[in-house]
């Protein structure tokens, strides 16, 4: 911010995948840049050990797909390595880069950290949200899915050792793929998961329904809207088909995603479907955002990763 119109100086931030979070002073006049004040990472960390890039996949349509990779720079890339592919693609939210200290546990264990910025989010522009919502919100879920293939084809990882994350809208996400193509992954983690969208958004009496068709449309009014979001809504599509290992985390007291969605999710997955076990974990004092306290968060993450790394190199020798 800068509320202050004649201020000598401005304060600016700096992080990348690889870089730990910087604040600087700027001052105007001469250029001057001062580094205040940079996140600390207990136990040391060399950011020339790892390394961040950008590929390109391609969808089904045509279109180019920004994919990000993270790892060390000394992992191996003469064969498939464990991968964490992570997506959202909803409400225009660009994934930005950033720094994340857990992340390092992922990393240093071999594994791949990949994001996907499908179509819904905003990090090509307004068309890209355009094109990933509304009466287009499939592209997301295909986006996720040719990422996916990009790196199979070019052997970064395999359907063995990959595991896909997405937390609340990109929980739908999750569940889509579930369904969609359940053979291009190890296991998905769905974090607080929008599972059961079509039901949801059918209650105006909520207090989020109403904006809610500005996003997904309005099942309510209009069938074709309806007969639309049927195709996709996770919990509508469960078949019996053989399925992924799943692990939906939700929490008691969410009022964005009612825990009611994940936990009906879950136990259809485990009447109909066949395959990997099915768990839901419910934080009984939580919120959307998790649980609070930086102690307790440590240890969902904690519990979330185990689990991932379970999946994706407890099978490798």
């Amino acid at each position: 911010g800068n509320p202050e119109w004649d201020a000598p100086v401005i304060r600016l931030s700096y992080t990348s995948y690889t870089q730990p979070a910087q604040l600087f002073q700027y001052r105007i006049a001469t250029g001057e840049r001062t580094l205040l004040k940079e996140q600390e990472v207990p136990g040391g960390y060399n950011a020339d050990e790892y390394e961040a890039y950008r590929e390109w996949a391609i969808a089904k349509d045509g279109t180019q797909i920004p994919v990000s990779i993270v790892k060390r720079k000394d992992l191996a890339t003469d064969k498939p390595q464990p991968a964490l592919l992570y997506g959202y693609g909803s409400y225009e939210a660009s994934m930005d880069p950033g720094f994340s200290v857990s992340r390092l546990s992922l990393l240093d264990r071999g594994m791949l950290y990949v994001v996907a910025h499908v179509r819904g989010g905003g990090e090509m522009g307004r068309l890209w949200y355009d094109e990933g919502k509304l009466l287009a919100k499939k592209n997301t879920f295909t986006d996720f899915i040719d990422v996916a293939d990009h790196l199979i084809s070019n052997q970064l990882t395999s359907p063995e050792v990959l595991v896909a994350e997405g937390g609340s809208a990109g929980g739908l996400l999750m569940g889509a793929i579930a369904n969609m193509a359940p053979d291009r992954f190890k296991g998905i983690q769905a974090v607080v998961p929008f599972v059961d969208p079509l039901t949801s958004i059918l209650k105006p009496e909520l207090p989020l329904t109403v904006g809610e068709w500005e996003e997904w449309g309005d099942p309510f009014h209009d069938p074709e809207v309806y007969d639309y979001m049927a195709t996709y809504a996770p919990y509508e599509n469960v078949s019996a088909q053989h399925y992924p290992d799943i692990l939906a985390v939700t929490s008691l007291n969410d009022t964005r995603v009612l825990y009611v969605e994940p936990a009906k999710w879950i136990a259809k997955l485990r009447q109909v479907a066949t395959g990997g076990e099915f768990l839901l974990k419910t934080e009984m004092a939580a919120g959307h955002g998790g649980v609070s306290g930086r102690y307790a968060r440590w240890h969902q993450t904690a519990f979330e990763y185990a689990w991932t790394i379970n999946k994706a190199i407890g099978d490798v020798e």
